[in-house]
This record gives C-alpha cells, sequence and structure tokens, in this order.
C-alpha cells in the first residue's frame, strides 16, 4: 500500500513580533562583592566591563522567571495564549534536569497544550531556540511559538569564587515568532568546538560553574566575528546595513572586539552587561528588549544576534526587528 504524504502549506517566513523581559529586583553591585571577595569595582569594571547585576529571590526560579518575560513578551505581540502552539525554553542553569520547565512555564501562561521543550545551548541557546521556532513555523509545524531564556546563574556560582561570582546573574528574556509573508528572521549560522567542552562547566549537581577565562577570551575574540559576518551574508546583507548588533552579554571586552571586527559602523552594540551581568541564554532577549524599549533602534531594521559560550557553541541570525 503506496500514498503520498500530505504536509502543510509551509510559510514563506518567520518574524518576532515582540520581546519581552523580566530583571529580578536585587541589584548586587561591585562593592557590594567587595565585602565578601578580595576585588573592587575598578578592577571588576576593567576586566569585565559590569557595574551591577540582578540576582533572583529564593521563590524565584527558573519557571517564574520565565513566566514574567514570556508573559510580557505575549502582551505585547498582540496575541493571545491560545495562538501560542509552541513554547522553547532555552536555559542551562536549571533547578532539576526533569520535568523540563517550558510546559510549566506554558500553564502558568494560560497556554493549552503546547509542544513544549527546554533547550540547553548555554549562552547560545537563545539563538539555537530563536532558529528552531523559525523553521518550525515555515515547516508548518506550528503557527505561533513562545521563545524564552531564562536563567538563574546564582545558584550555580561559589561565591567565594572572584573569577566567576563577579560575572554571572539571573534574569529573563522571550519572544513571540509567527508567520510572515517575507522573511523576518535570517538563516541561522551555527556550530560547536566540542574539543573545548571543559573551558566552562559545571561538572556535576554537586559542583559550580568555573571556567578558563583567557582561554574563552581568545576563542570567543577570535571565532566570533566571522560567524556573525556570515550571518549578515546569508541574510543578503552587510555589516554597515545593520541598526543593531547583540552578542551575548560575556564580557564588555570581548563584546566590544566582535564589533571592531565586523564592522558595523551604523549599529548600536548592546552593553545590557555593564547592569545585567552575564545571563547566559537570557542575555540576548534581554538586551533587545531594553533596546526597543528605549527606542535605541528603528522597528523594521536589521539587527544581529549572536550567541556564543559553554559547550562550545555559537549560533547567529539576522532578525527584523519589531
Amino acid at each position: 500500500m503506496t500514498g503520498a504524504l500530505t504536509i502543510p502549506e509551509a510559510a514563506p517566513g518567520a518574524r518576532v513580533l515582540a520581546f519581552g523581559d523580566y530583571r529580578p529586583t536585587r541589584v548586587v553591585t561591585n562593592d557590594d562583592l567587595a565585602q565578601t571577595v578580595e576585588t573592587d569595582d575598578a578592577w571588576i569594571r576593567s576586566r569585565v566591563g559590569i557595574a551591577e547585576r540582578r540576582i533572583a529571590g529564593d521563590d524565584e526560579g527558573i519557571v517564574e522567571l520565565g513566566v514574567h518575560a514570556g508573559g510580557k513578551a505575549l502582551a505585547g505581540s498582540g496575541l493571545s495564549p491560545s495562538d501560542i502552539d509552541l513554547v522553547i525554553l532555552a536555559t542551562c542553569s536549571a533547578e532539576s534536569p526533569m520535568p523540563g520547565h517550558a510546559a510549566q512555564i506554558a500553564h502558568r501562561l494560560g497556554i493549552d497544550a503546547p509542544g513544549a521543550f527546554d533547550l540547553n545551548a548555554a549562552c547560545a541557546g537563545f539563538c539555537y531556540a530563536l532558529a528552531t521556532a523559525s523553521a518550525a513555523v515555515r515547516a508548518g509545524s506550528a503557527r505561533s511559538v513562545l521563545v524564552i531564556g531564562a536563567e538563574k546563574m546564582s545558584q550555580w556560582v561559589d561565591w567565594t569564587d572572584r573569577s566567576t561570582c563577579i560575572i554571572f546573574a539571573d534574569g529573563a528574556g522571550a519572544a513571540v515568532v509567527t508567520a510572515s509573508d517575507s522573511p523576518g528572521i535570517g538563516p541561522v549560522v551555527w556550530g560547536s568546538a566540542g574539543d573545548k567542552y571543559d573551558k566552562i562547566i559545571i561538572e556535576d549537581r554537586h559542583s559550580s560553574i568555573r571556567q578558563e577565562g583567557q582561554a574563552v577570551f581568545r576563542w570567543a575574540t577570535t571565532a566570533i566575528a566571522p560567524v556573525a559576518a556570515e550571518a549578515c551574508e546569508r541574510a543578503g546583507i552587510t555589516p554597515k546595513d545593520l541598526a543593531a548588533v547583540v552578542p551575548h552579554q560575556a564580557n564588555l571586552r570581548i563584546i566590544e572586539a566582535i564589533a571592531r571586527k565586523l564592522k558595523a559602523t551604523n549599529a548600536v552594540v548592546a552593553d545590557d552587561i555593564v547592569h545585567s551581568g552575564n545571563t547566559s541564554a537570557a542575555s540576548i532577549p534581554l538586551a533587545m528588549s531594553r533596546m526597543i524599549e528605549r527606542g535605541d533602534v528603528p522597528s523594521g531594521a536589521p539587527a544581529l544576534l549572536v550567541g556564543f559560550g559553554a559547550g562550545l557553541s555559537y549560533a547567529a541570525q539576522v532578525i527584523q526587528i519589531p
């Protein structure tokens, strides 16, 4: 018995309707950290560019962070919970490995029976999730997708380790993706350097995050700019066409080096790390949401998103700013 499959008509493109963010209320400054570890404000600013970071409360886990950011993105999109049929959560700092958190977030937001899964590509996770959402919409597997990056890095940090406690923070960002008559999310350029897996690592459930800072710095400042340039090329634009460059907020020196090598001379470069710290998979949507809210970037213009981090994994794509 033979027969042809019936495949739903694919959408010609996908686009981001809205971003949303959530930043915990507790602010930890560099001077605060200097009370517990041997450091000071000038030392931290000179090495990573961070002035302060947000730390979630004991009652704020990944689900709570994701609900806040996802709800804000959903409200800004003009869609209702019933319009969402897929929820993707990018996170590498979940409190427990099972069950996944995406379905819990969807339930809390009133999204009924969506496809839902967690994705771990560490600091590149949001870009991976956004690419997956775009592909699902264009293939006809989903109508509209809620993509969330949520991290509570503070629960995996050794607060006596100066090399990491100055960097990591908590927060969540989200985006709503839906079908479009023309492409609003460009092709993703992604990859990994698995031979360097141990450069940023949490070895087991009893361990804290550790990283080889200099090795990561050299890799990021060498390998990521070409990935960003290729994402622009695949989207049919040049770096000079960009209105915004939104790298993962890992380290201000890394961000500035990538932007300098990319030569996106007309773009606003995100520097959310200064006041939010490194929030891994949450950092790109957090930064993008803030830039839009402040009016730093024009609606409809192209923005480059580029994530990179543990794995070592990386991904980049150009989007049309909602």
